[in-house]
C-alpha cells in the first residue's frame, strides 16, 4: 500500500508572502494514496528535516512530496533526509512552489495557490508510481588531470592539482603557455608588473615533476566519461626537435624572412622561426610553414646549416597520442571583440592610430615594439591628445554583446595613468557610459586617475575620422547635452572579451553548454559555478565569462579543488536516474545515439532466437557513466525503447492525468 506524505514550506515570506501554504497541505489531504500533510515555515531547517523523518516512521510513510524552492538547490538534502529515515532516496519527489508559483505570480495570489495545490497534485501522482533505485555501477578512477589552455587560469589550476600529488598534462595551442596575461605591461590596481607575476608561475609549471606540457597541441577528440576520459591530442610539427634545442636562438637570428607578429598584434615583426616572446615556455621555436622559405619555395635551409645543435628537422610531422584522464579542466581564456567588422565608423582598422586595448598594452611594455614608448603606429610620434572609448562591444545589442567585460573600466583607468606617466605633458580624455570598479582598492585606483587630471565624458562616440595627421573624434556629453569634437593624436578602443577561437567545437567534443554568448556554461552560478553538466569537466577563468586576474586565479583554485575531490576517489558511484534501453523493443535505428549530447549511447550487436532461428540485430546501449538523465534520447525514440528511470512514460502520464481531472 502506498502511503504518501506531503510537507510544504513557508521558505519565510518567499513562499508564503504570495502562496498560501495552509491551504496548500489542506487540499493535498485530499488527495489519493495521501495520509499525512503539514507545512512547516523552514522545512529545509534541521527542525524541517526531522520533522519529515518523525512523519515517515509515525505514521508509516512510503512516499513524500516536499514542496518548497527548486529541487536544483535542495533536492539532495530532502534525499539524504528520507534516507536516514530509512526510506529509498529516490521514493522523494519534489515541487517548486517558489520559482513556478509565488515568484511567478507576486500579483496573483489566488492564482499562485490554485497552481501550487496542482502542482502539488501532479508529484502526489508520480511519487505513487516512483520506485527504489540503486546505483550499481561503480567507475574506476584514472589519477590524472587534463588541463586546456595554458594562460593564467590553465596554470594555476595545473600547479595546484600537481601540488596535490596527482599528474597533469597542460595543454595550449600556441607554441608557448602564459596566455593574454603575458602580453600584459601591468596589472590593476597594484601596477605589479604582469610578467614578474605570469613568468614565476610559467617556469614552476615547466619545471613541475607532475606537469607535462604539450604546447603547439590542439584536443582532436574526447571519448569516455568521468573518471575516465579518453583524450586524442594533436601535437603540431614545430619542425624543431624539443629534445635537441636549447632556445640558443641562432637559428632565428640568421632567418632571412620578416612577417607581421601576431603576438604583438602585428605591430612589430618577427621570423619565419620564432619563439612569439622572450620569456616564452617552453624556449624552443616553432616554424611557421605559410611564411617559410624552405616549405613554400623549396629554398633556403638557413636556420638548419646555423643550429649548432641539429634540431632542425624539415620532416618533422603532426603527432597524434591518445591519453586518459580522469578529470579535464577547460580554461581556454578570451580573445577581443574584432571590433573593425562591426564598428564601420571608427575606421574599419583603415586609421592605424586607432588601436584596442591590447595594442596599447604592447607599446607601453617594456618588451614590446616600441620599447616601452608610446608612439604612433602611423609615424612614430609621441601623441600628446590621447582618447579612450569604452564599451566597444560591449553593452551594445545593436552591434555586440549585451553583457559587460568587467575589466575595460579598470584596464582604461590604468592606460590613462599610464599614458600621463610617461608623457606628463599629454591630455587624456575617456568616452565613458558608466564607470564599473567592482573590485578590492578598484574605485579607489580610478578616483586616482580623475585626480591625476583624466577626463571623463560621458556619452558615446558616433564618428572617428581622419583630417590631416589628427583624428576627429566625434561624440556627445550626455551629462551636459551636448556635442563634442576632440583632435586626438591616437584612438585607443576598449574591447569587449569574447571566447576563444574554436569554442564550438570544443564544447561539441566535451558534450558541455554555452550560453548565447558562445562562454562555457557553468551547472549553477552561485552552488556550482566552475562544474558543468558533463560529470568530471570543470570550468577556470574567463572561458566561463569575463573577469578579471583575481577572480580567474580564484576559480582556477576552485576547480583544482573539484578535480583533486574527484581524483582522490578510487572509484565513483554513477546517478541512477539515467536512461535505459528494452532491446526487445529498440529497432537499432541509432537516431537516440546522434541526438545524445554526451555520447552515452553507442550500439552493440546481440544475438537472439526468433521462431527457431539465430539472428543478430543491433541495438541501443547506454553508458551510466556518460548519461546525465537529460530525457532527450527518450523522446526521439521511435519505438519505444528508451525509457528514464524516475521519469518514466508512466510516471509523466500519472501527472497528465492528475492535472486533467
Amino acid at each position: 500500500m502506498k502511503k504518501v506524505g506531503v510537507f510544504v514550506c513557508h521558505c519565510g515570506s518567499n513562499i508564503a508572502g504570495v502562496v498560501d501554504v495552509k491551504r496548500v497541505a489542506e487540499a493535498a489531504e485530499s488527495f489519493p494514496a495521501v495520509v499525512f500533510s503539514t507545512d512547516y515555515q523552514y522545512m529545509c531547517s534541521d527542525l524541517g528535516q526531522e520533522l519529515i523523518r518523525k512523519a515517515i516512521k509515525e505514521q508509516g510513510l512510503n512516499r513524500v512530496v516536499v514542496a518548497s524552492c527548486s529541487p536544483r538547490l535542495h533536492e539532495p538534502t530532502f534525499r539524504k533526509t528520507v534516507e536516514s529515515a530509512g526510506l529509498n532516496p529516490y521514493l522523494l519527489e519534489m515541487v517548486n512552489i517558489r520559482e513556478q508559483c509565488s515568484w511567478v505570480h507576486i500579483q496573483d495570489k489566488e492564482g499562485a495557490t490554485t497552481k501550487a495545490i496542482e502542482l502539488v497534485r501532479m508529484a502526489v501522482a508520480k511519487a505513487v508510481h516512483n520506485f527504489p533505485l540503486e546505483s550499481n555501477t561503480a567507475i574506476k578512477i584514472t589519477k590524472r588531470a587534463l588541463v586546456i589552455g595554458a594562460g593564467i587560469a590553465g596554470i594555476q589550476a595545473a600547479l595546484d592539482i600537481a601540488d596535490t600529488g596527482y599528474e597533469v598534462v597542460l595543454l595550449d595551442r600556441q607554441p608557448s603557455i602564459g596566455g593574454n596575461m603575458v602580453r600584459l605591461d601591468k596589472t590593476f590596481p597594484t601596477l605589479d608588473c604582469s610578467a614578474c607575476i605570469c613568468t614565476p608561475k610559467m617556469v614552476a609549471a615547466a619545471q613541475h615533476p607532475k606537469i607535462k606540457l604539450m604546447t603547439y597541441s590542439e584536443v582532436e577528440k574526447v571519448a569516455g566519461f568521468v573518471g575516465n576520459f579518453e583524450v586524442t591530442i594533436r601535437k603540431k610539427a614545430r619542425s624543431v626537435d624539443e629534445n635537441k634545442c636549447t632556445g640558443c636562438g641562432t637559428c632565428w637570428e640568421k632567418c632571412p624572412t620578416k612577417v607581421d607578429n601576431e603576438f604583438e598584434l602585428g605591430l612589430g615583426k618577427r621570423k619565419a622561426i620564432y619563439v612569439p616572446f622572450p620569456q616564452a615556455v617552453p624556449a624552443v621555436p616553432v616554424i611557421d610553414r605559410e611564411h617559410c622559405l624552405r616549405f613554400t619555395r623549396g629554398k633556403c635551409g638557413v636556420c638548419q646549416k646555423a643550429c649548432p645543435r641539429r634540431a632542425i628537422d624539415y620532416e618533422q610531422q603532426d603527432e597524434i597520442v591518445t591519453e586518459r584522464f580522469g578529470a579535464i579542466i577547460v580554461a581556454t581564456g578570451y580573445e577581443l571583440f574584432p571590433w573593425e567588422k562591426v564598428y564601420g565608423e571608427y575606421g574599419y582598422g583603415l586609421y592605424p592610430d586607432v588601436i584596442t586595448s591590447m595594442h596599447f598594452e604592447r607599446l607601453v611594455n617594456a618588451s614590446g615594439p616600441t620599447g616601452g614608448k608610446i608612439l604612433r603606429p602611423s609615424d612614430g610620434k609621441e601623441p600628446k591628445v590621447v582618447v579612450f572609448i569604452k564599451c566597444i562591444g560591449s553593452r551594445d545589442e545593436a552591434k555586440g554583446k549585451s553583457y559587460c567585460s568587467r575589466v575595460c573600466c579598470m584596464y582604461t583607468a590604468k592606460h590613462a595613468h599610464q599614458v600621463l606617466e610617461k608623457i606628463p605633458d599629454a591630455q587624456v580624455i575617456v568616452f565613458y557610459m558608466d564607470v564599473r570598479t567592482p573590485g578590492k582598492g578598484y574605485e579607489e585606483f580610478y578616483q586616482r586617475t580623475v585626480h591625476e587630471g583624466t577626463i571623463y565624458i560621458r556619452g558615446r562616440v558616433s564618428r572617428i575620422y581622419q583630417e590631416g595627421d589628427r583624428l576627429i573624434v566625434s561624440g556627445e556629453d550626455t551629462l551636459l547635452g551636448r556635442q563634442v569634437m576632440v583632435a586626438a593624436d591616437l584612438v585607443v578602443l576598449a574591447t569587449a572579451m569574447v571566447p576563444s577561437q574554436g569554442w564550438e567545437n570544443l564544447a561539441k567534443m566535451l558534450g558541455i553548454s554555452t550560453d548565447k554568448d558562445g562562454f562555457f556554461q557553468e551547472a549553477h552560478p552561485k552552488l556550482r559555478p566552475v562544474e558543468t553538466f558533463t560529470a568530471g569537466i570543470f570550468l577556470a577563468g574567463a572561458c566561463q565569462g569575463p573577469k578579471d586576474i583575481p577572480d580567474t586565479v580564484a576559480q582556477a583554485g576552485f576547480a583544482a579543488a573539484k578535480a583533486c575531490q574527484l581524483l582522490a576517489r578510487d572509484e565513483l558511484v554513477t546517478d541512477p536516474m539515467i536512461a535505459e534501453v528494452d532491446e526487445r523493443l529498440c529497432s537499432g535505428c541509432a537516431t537516440c545515439q546522434s541526438i545524445c549530447p554526451y555520447k552515452a549511447i553507442e550500439m552493440k550487436t546481440i544475438t537472439e532466437k526468433v521462431a527457431g532461428k539465430i539472428v543478430t540485430r543491433q541495438v541501443a546501449t547506454v553508458n551510466s557513466g556518460l548519461c546525465q538523465g537529460c530525457g532527450a534520447c527518450t523522446v526521439a525514440c521511435r519505438s519505444s525503447a528508451l525509457n528514464l528511470r524516475g521519469f518514466t512514460n508512466e510516471q509523466i502520464l500519472a501527472e497528465v492525468k492528475a492535472i486533467c481531472l
